[in-house]
């Protein structure tokens, strides 16, 4: 498989009223097609945040975005383009990152959620030098992270998610 520039095609999803920044590395191939995150039928993005915020997994875009704005939750991704070998998050290079402080400056962002190793570490490298609010590192919800069950997700995400549930009111 070839290397391939992408530059990142749709926007984020936020309002003043955000207060958990979500973010990812870059749409897969999958997303790309479909025009919206965590577009893999297989990826447990969507099914994971339904399940902890007690609501019904979404199946549409609008659906999507009403639950996360109902929820105050944000996502976006860390990268603006790159040079990418179809979705692998291991072949990533030449990273122009986005710029999440536009987020910041409209929305009440208590906690920034890095959904992957691979979007911690480029989050810390690129977005805390400029933001200086520090991002905790959950496992990714991407089917290529088969290690982890959707049950051990639920627990990890689930305990951060709980503990924050005040700051979406």
């Amino acid at each position: 498989m070839e290397y391939e520039h992408i530059t990142h095609s749709f926007k984020p999803v936020y309002d003043e009223n955000s207060r958990i920044l979500i973010l990812g590395t870059l749409p897969s191939v999958k997303s790309r097609e479909n025009n919206f995150y965590y577009g893999h039928k297989q990826n447990r993005f969507w099914k994971l945040l339904a399940y902890l915020l007690d609501e019904p997994v979404p199946e549409t875009i609008d659906e999507k975005k009403y639950m996360l704005f109902k929820n105050h939750i944000a996502i976006w991704d860390v990268i603006q383009s790159c040079d990418i070998k179809g979705s692998s998050d291991s072949s990533i290079r030449n990273v122009k990152p986005t710029d999440i402080r536009k987020i910041l400056a409209t929305a009440d962002i208590k906690q920034v959620i890095a959904n992957g190793n691979k979007a911690g570490a480029l989050y810390k490298k690129y977005q805390l030098p400029l933001t200086g609010m520090e991002a905790v590192t959950l496992p990714s919800t991407s089917p290529a992270n088969a290690a982890w069950t959707f049950d051990k997700l639920c627990k990890t995400w689930g305990e951060y998610i709980k503990i924050h549930e005040d700051d979406r009111i």
